[in-house]
């Protein structure tokens, strides 16, 4: 897919056009985007190298060379604050130190700012100005070959910022190109590029200070008095205004990625009201958008199904009023498992909502989400007495928000990753933002990670939970504003496999045995969208009152 011009008003208008990427005080809006699905790369212009569009999972535009610098350009040489992502794996090298990288504002073929990522575990952030180049700054990064990463690089004012994957951050001032196209290079190396996309980046640039991790002193205390944790203080910068309102999708729902603006669901498609097993299967498996809604109990078939039923992209399934209930099996979202699948293929199950439905008894999932599926949005329902996990995120889906549910009467609640070996599946991918959910009394895995850069908990209510968050694989927690009661170990980076990395941030701890485990540095959420966070203090109250169904 190519977009390329700017979006006109109306366009946006019509996909909901607050794209929130890099969010600050202004939104985003799409004015680039190419997946190669299309089987060529028309408008890009190449230099040096072998570049063709090949597969690699979905199609993918690909340098095969290796004897020499290699560059594709595209855009506007008139375009002048946004940002440029792209994911891209190395697949061959020549030599020592080689690299691949993304391109902002190029000039030419030997005038641009670039991000790099290198094969001695670096990633460096360098313009090149008539073929000679300057290193800005650099941050470490483990780097393999056969490994797929994100790149992206900001451009605004004289502001540059580059991340790997959502982390590794790093900023420089540089005012030698106000304007130019976007592109991709590799240096005496071949690579796999995919899913290029560049929004707006109007407004100024986060000060290089903006992309430290925040303070993560331990919250041992068991005060219930937020100015009694060591940690009470926000940080200096604090969340973006302007957070989505009510019945609007938010967290990383609605940032973009993989072509698709943000989360909306059946939007745009037929609205129909179901009451019976035959007509909800029969919807929720239809190609298209369309609004469901739940009327009473709807009782879900196991047979050769395991009592998990498939649900296409472009759905709303809601509840009708408190009454509205799937029982006796679980909602898949996802393409059937296949291991050899390590990039997101081209037609991943995406764009979903799921509110206001209470679903229990079933013999597997009660909510699986698997196989690249991207963009989904879990609200307001209550789950509940599920054979295996009440909602479990894995093998590389990506941008979900689960928001505002009640969890209870269940023990493996909500897993996010497969399992230690599938790393190739879910590095760099698997991030989702909890936010005021009810944990209530459900055991453990509230949620439990590995591998993502970046998963965002923050506002939930934790009632008497063995354990509340786990984070391993050198997965990234950031964890604010929630309130636990009676929770052994709040926290835990060092668990079963290879240890995460936590950061919290004005948490309440009230008669739990343990403190929040805090380990390494994780981005702050507020660099991918807007967020407003509730005094910890009030969790207990709102949370409850709030979450679950019935409250739509």
């Amino acid at each position: 897919m190519k977009v390329r011009t700017r979006l006109a008003t109306a366009a946006v208008a019509a996909m909901t056009a607050a794209v929130v990427l890099y969010a600050g005080t202004a939104s985003a809006a799409t004015m680039f985007s190419d997946d190669f699905n299309d089987g060529n790369s028309t408008g890009w212009t190449t230099s040096g190298g072998t570049w063709t569009v090949g597969a690699d999972g979905t199609p993918v535009l690909r340098q095969s060379g290796t004897s020499s610098d290699a560059r594709a350009r595209a855009g506007a040489t008139s375009w002048s604050n946004y940002t440029v992502s792209v994911r891209v794996k190395l697949t061959a090298v020549n030599g020592t130190n080689r690299f691949a990288a993304v391109l902002a504002r190029a000039q030419s073929n030997t005038s641009y700012y670039y991000l790099a990522l290198r094969t001695n575990n670096t990633v460096e952030l360098k313009k090149l100005v008539g073929g000679s180049s300057t290193t800005l700054a650099s941050a470490a990064v483990t780097v393999t070959t056969g490994t797929w990463y994100t790149l992206s690089l900001k451009v605004s004012g004289s502001g540059l910022e580059g991340r790997v994957n959502g982390g590794s951050t790093v900023t420089a001032t540089d005012s030698q190109f106000a304007t130019g196209q976007v592109g991709v290079a590799t240096y005496n190396a071949a690579a796999n590029f995919d899913d290029v996309l560049v929004v707006d980046a109007a407004g100024p640039s986060p000060s290089p200070s903006a992309s430290s991790s925040p303070g993560s002193s331990p919250s041992a205390s068991a005060s219930p008095s937020p100015s009694a944790s060591p940690s009470a203080s926000p940080s200096p910068s604090g969340p973006p205004p302007n957070p989505p309102g009510p019945g609007q999708p938010d967290g990383f729902a609605t940032v973009a990625g993989y072509g698709q603006a943000t989360t909306t669901g059946g939007a745009g498609g037929p609205t129909v009201t179901v009451d019976t097993t035959e007509e909800f299967l029969d919807y929720i498996a239809r190609t298209g958008p369309y609004t469901i809604q739940v009327s009473g109990t709807i009782t879900l078939p196991t047979g050769n199904t395991d009592g998990m039923h498939n649900v296409t992209s472009d759905k709303t399934i809601v509840g009708l009023g408190s009454t509205a209930r799937l029982v006796g099996g679980g909602l898949n979202i996802g393409l059937p498992i296949s291991d050899a699948v390590t990039s997101p293929p081209a037609n991943a199950v995406h764009n979903i909502i799921i509110r206001n439905l209470s679903i229990s008894g079933a013999s597997d999932d009660l909510i699986n989400v698997q196989m690249f599926s991207h963009h989904i949005w879990i609200d307001h329902n209550d789950l509940s007495d599920g054979g295996d996990g009440a909602l479990d995120i894995k093998r590389g889906s990506d941008l979900l928000t689960v928001s505002w549910n009640r969890f209870h009467d269940h023990d493996k609640t909500t897993l996010v990753g497969h399992d230690d070996a599938n790393g190739a599946q879910d590095t760099g991918r698997l991030r989702v933002t909890y936010h005021h959910n009810f944990f209530d009394r459900s055991d453990q895995r509230n949620p439990r990670v590995r591998f993502s850069p970046l998963v965002h908990v923050y506002n939930n209510y934790y009632f008497d939970n063995s354990y509340g968050i786990a984070s391993t694989n050198e997965s990234g927690l950031f964890v604010e504003g929630n309130y636990f009661y009676s929770v052994n170990n709040p926290g835990r980076v060092e668990f079963s496999g290879p240890l995460g990395r936590m950061v919290e941030r004005n948490n309440i701890l009230v008669e739990c045995n343990h403190p929040i485990e805090v380990r390494g540095t994780v981005t702050d959420p507020a660099t991918f969208y807007p967020y407003t966070v509730d005094p910890p203090a009030s969790v207990p109250t709102i949370v409850p009152a709030g979450a679950g169904v019935g409250k739509i």
